[in-house]
C-alpha cells in the first residue's frame, strides 16, 4: 500500500544527562544524538525502515539542516519528491535534554516563521493518509481529493486547525492532553469513570475511530463497542522524545499490513515503549525482529 505522511519537520539534536541541570551552570555532555524529527517524520522513517512504500510531505530550509533531512529520508526508503527545500524559511530545529535518572525529556524548540506548505497531488495516489495537523491546507485539500483513502491524524494540541482536522478522518489517534482540553474533563486514573467520560465526549463529537494515547499507562479505545484499556509494556525509560510519532507509524503499519483492530493498537503499544529505551527521536525505532519477539511475549 502507498502511505503519505504530511507535516511538521524538525531537526533534533539530543544530549542524555543523568539529571535536570540547575541554573546558572555548565554540564559537560559526552555524547549526543542528532536526526530528523517531527510527528510525521518519524512516522515516516518507521515506515520506510519497516519497508512499506511511504512519501513525506513538508517544508524545511534550503540549508544544512535541510539537506541534511532530505539525505536521511533517501538513506531510510522514504520517497522525498513532495519534501520542500525552501530559500525563504530556516529548518526549525530542536534542543532536547533527556534525563537517564527519571526518563523525562525537555525540549527546546526554535520555530522559525515560516510559510505552508502549497498544496499538492501526490506523485503517487496514496492508499493511507497521516496528518500531523501542522500543514492544514495541503492535508484538508488532501482529505477532499483521496476521500477514499484510509486517513489517520495524529492529534497532538487542540490547535483549531487540528481539531478540525480530526473530524474529517477515519481514525483520530490523539494524546492524553488533547482528549482532555477538547472535552474539558481531566482523566484520574484512580476514577476510571474519568476515562468513560471523555472517550463518550470525544466520540459524540468526532463519530470516528478514536485512540487515546495514556503514556506509561498504555492506550484508550473501543472496540466491538466496550471501551478498553490496551496496558503498555513495562521497560525503563530512557528517553520518551518521538514515543508518540513511533506509535502512530506502528499504527499506520498495522493498518497497511491490514492487523485485526487490537493487534494494530497491540502492534502500535509495543513500538512506543520499546523507543523509550534508547535516545533520540527516529532513531529509537525497534527493528520488525525486534518487535515480533517482544509482541509475541507480551499477553
Amino acid at each position: 500500500m502507498k502511505i503519505l505522511a504530511v507535516g511538521h519537520i524538525t531537526y533534533d539534536i539530543t544530549f542524555p544527562i543523568d539529571s535536570f541541570p540547575k541554573e546558572n551552570t555548565k554540564v559537560r555532555c559526552h555524547e549526543k544524538t542528532e536526526c530528523a524529527g517531527g510527528p510525521a517524520a518519524i512516522a515516516a522513517f518507521l515506515l520506510g525502515k519497516w519497508g512499506q512504500e511511504v512519501m513525506i510531505a513538508g517544508l524545511v530550509g534550503n540549508d544544512d539542516y535541510g539537506k541534511i533531512i532530505k539525505t536521511e529520508f533517501s538513506i531510510n526508503h522514504v520517497k522525498t519528491n513532495h519534501l520542500v527545500l525552501s530559500d525563504n524559511t530556516e529548518t526549525s530545529h530542536s534542543l532536547i535534554l533527556a534525563n537517564r535518572d527519571n526518563g523525562t525529556r525537555t525540549i527546546l524548540i526554535y520555530v522559525p516563521k515560516k510559510e505552508q506548505l502549497i498544496p499538492f497531488t501526490p506523485i503517487d495516489n496514496p492508499d493511507i493518509i497521516l496528518i500531523d495537523g501542522h500543514e492544514y491546507e495541503a492535508s484538508l485539500k488532501l482529505l477532499k481529493k483521496y476521500p477514499n483513502a484510509i486517513s489517520v491524524i495524529d492529534a497532538g494540541r487542540d490547535k483549531k486547525e487540528i481539531v478540525d482536522l480530526a473530524e474529517k478522518v477515519n481514525y483520530l489517534v490523539c494524546s492524553k492532553e488533547f482528549a482532555e482540553k477538547v472535552t474539558g474533563i481531566k482523566i484520574d486514573f484512580n476514577n476510571k469513570q474519568t476515562l468513560a467520560e471523555v472517550y463518550n465526549k470525544m466520540e459524540n463529537r468526532f463519530k470516528n475511530n478514536i485512540v487515546i494515547t495514556l503514556e506509561a499507562e498504555g492506550c484508550l479505545y473501543k472496540h466491538n463497542n466496550q471501551l478498553k484499556i490496551m496496558p503498555s509494556i513495562k521497560v525503563k525509560t530512557i528517553d520518551s522524545t518521538g514515543a508518540g510519532d513511533i506509535f502512530h507509524g506502528a499504527f499506520v503499519y498495522g493498518l497497511a499490513q491490514k492487523f485485526d483492530y487490537e493487534k494494530v493498537i497491540k502492534f502500535a503499544n509495543v513500538a512506543g515503549a520499546l523507543s523509550v529505551t534508547r535516545v533520540g527521536g527516529y532513531k529509537s525505532i525497534p527493528t520488525l525482529e525486534e518487535m515480533n519477539d517482544v509482541y509475541e511475549q507480551v499477553k
